[in-house]
């Protein structure tokens, strides 16, 4: 007869993940939301118009610059970055009662805002970098996906090599040739992560009854 498994407290973690436009973060943050109910995406502000199917509160928060610097400005972001002339920033507040109930978000940010929540979350992250399989691959990606003109393409491609400088300050790299393999990693890391023994509140309570019952 197996017994139910026993609820350990535990707090909460921070997913990042981060990569070179068009490398495959967005594809790899939606299959693992759909993957995994316990785990969600923390949504940004941002002053970006919404593109075709975005919905405000869903995908962004979409305000204006004069809000977004009010917001930065009294310490309710996180950490926000600027990126090809638009702003996008973290909610402090969600994110922090999110953690101390022990449930689990995701971000979808770049090197920058990394590094911002290195500084102010650092023993609740956990850094993924996502490098796409080759140079063409991501070209080939940027120009499938039809929703910017050529220029801003060809901008982005630029901006790659920099971004993908930053790979060795994360604590995990997945070259995204596969979506379902990279998906499959993506998913050990988070598990794994998840039973770091210093993120289990309850763990120490749990063990001394177990003793306890055995004595």
């Amino acid at each position: 007869m197996t017994s139910e498994k026993p609820k350990i407290e535990r707090r909460g973690l921070l997913l990042v993940l981060s990569s070179p436009s068009g490398a495959g973060k967005t594809s790899l943050s939606r299959a693992l939301l759909d993957a995994d109910p316990h785990i969600a995406l923390s949504v940004s502000v941002t002053t970006r118009k919404p593109r075709p199917g975005e919905v405000d509160g869903r995908d962004y928060i979409f305000v204006d610059e004069k809000t977004f610097k009010s917001m930065a400005e009294s310490d309710q972001l996180l950490e926000w970055a600027t990126v090809f002339g638009n702003s996008y920033g973290t909610p402090r507040a969600p994110i922090e009662q999110a953690v101390a109930e022990g449930r689990d978000v995701l971000f979808d940010i770049d090197w920058q805002g990394t590094q911002q929540l290195s500084e102010r979350t650092a023993g609740e992250l956990v850094r993924v970098f996502v490098l796409p399989p080759s140079a063409d691959a991501l070209e080939q990606r940027l120009r499938t996906r039809a929703q910017d003109p050529a220029e801003v393409v060809a901008k982005r491609m630029a901006e790659a090599s920099s971004e993908i400088s930053h790979w060795a300050e994360y604590d995990y790299v997945i070259v995204n040739a596969d979506l379902t393999e990279s998906s499959a990693a993506l998913r050990a890391i988070l598990a794994a992560e998840r039973l770091r023994r210093e993120r289990m509140t309850g763990l120490s309570s749990f063990v001394r009854g177990l003793q306890a019952a055995l004595t």
